[in-house]
């Protein structure tokens, strides 16, 4: 019996639409049966629960009544995989494709290195398969802490291997059992965004690597439940959770740069971002920042649409 039989994948919804079609089908085409996607729904009112179950009655539903976060809905996905026998867990985004042989390769690489922590494929945008969204991350002394490999950038050979990382984005992350008992899961306080980044930093103090398997590949369409790469509810968690991340992970040189790039430059970023329509997501950022300094608890309905003028 190899990994690949023991993988159970985590898949969370809220608001999904039709791309969970996509992205579980391409689970399916990768070796995973459906009775091994955990599919946890955040309380969805678009259907999108509904219109899944239909197409895919093998699922193993979990339910949240209302909108408990990525962090949070994951977790739960995979504390009822491993109850199930579960000796990897695969997080992947509802709005991801997997390549089909990805998931086998990422599995028998884990399988060969049982001491690694986390490891993940190289990440290309959806519809644009040249482009690079993401070959791992590392943390980064500007804006918001972290930084994508390779973002945007034209894919080629210098993504395509195995390359050590501070941290494996949450889109496409395959941990096995070993690892989650050693070091835990996500942090639900972050809710939505940096729970990866956070889970990175506790697997490199476990003396757990993080790798970019970057010879196999999926597509994503970042930020979908969010509303996109610089929506005003994005923005804002992101910078929410910047304050949760330096708290938790507190350096001198963190808090400096956490005061150069983000708070200091605000006011620059929000004339630079009016005229390119992006004055909310600016706005909302500055929001975030200010909520994390009051140590103001998220509630989760506050990211609603209409919640905030901003959204």
């Amino acid at each position: 019996m190899t990994l690949l039989d023991q993988t159970h994948a985590i898949v969370v919804n809220w608001n999904g639409g039709e791309a969970n079609i996509v992205c579980v089908q391409s689970l399916l085409d990768g070796g995973l049966p459906e009775a091994r996607i955990q599919f946890v729904d955040n309380g969805s009112t678009d259907g999108s629960l509904e219109s899944v179950t239909a197409r895919f009655p093998g699922l193993a539903i979990q339910c949240n009544e209302t909108n408990e976060g990525f962090a949070r809905g994951a977790n739960r996905g995979a504390r009822a995989a491993i109850e199930q026998g579960a000796e990897a867990v695969f997080f992947v985004n509802n709005d991801v494709r997997m390549d089909a042989p990805t998931l086998a390769h990422l599995t028998a690489v884990l399988e060969a290195h049982p001491e690694w922590g986390a490891i993940g494929p190289r990440v290309l945008f959806a519809g644009d398969r040249d482009r690079i969204w993401s070959a791992g991350g590392v943390l980064a002394l500007g804006p918001n802490q972290t930084q994508l490999l390779g973002h945007g950038l034209l894919d080629g050979a210098r993504y395509q291997h195995t390359l050590e990382v501070d941290y494996v984005p949450g889109c496409a992350l395959l941990m096995t059992r070993e690892s989650i008992e050693s070091v835990g899961l996500f942090d639900e306080g972050y809710f939505a965004y940096m729970e990866d980044v956070d889970l990175g930093l506790r697997l490199a103090r476990a003396q757990r690597a993080s790798l970019c398997v970057g010879e196999v590949a999926c597509e994503h369409t970042p930020s979908s439940a969010t509303g996109g790469g610089y929506s005003p509810r994005r923005k804002y968690l992101n910078g929410f959770n910047s304050l949760r991340f330096l708290r938790s992970h507190p350096t001198a040189g963190r808090w400096l740069a956490f005061l150069c790039f983000d708070v200091l430059t605000l006011p620059f970023v929000v004339l630079a971002a009016a005229p390119r329509g992006r004055l909310r997501g600016a706005l909302a950022k500055g929001l975030g920042i200010a909520h994390g300094l009051l140590g103001r608890k998220l509630n989760p309905r506050y990211l609603e649409k209409g919640a905030s003028w901003l959204w």
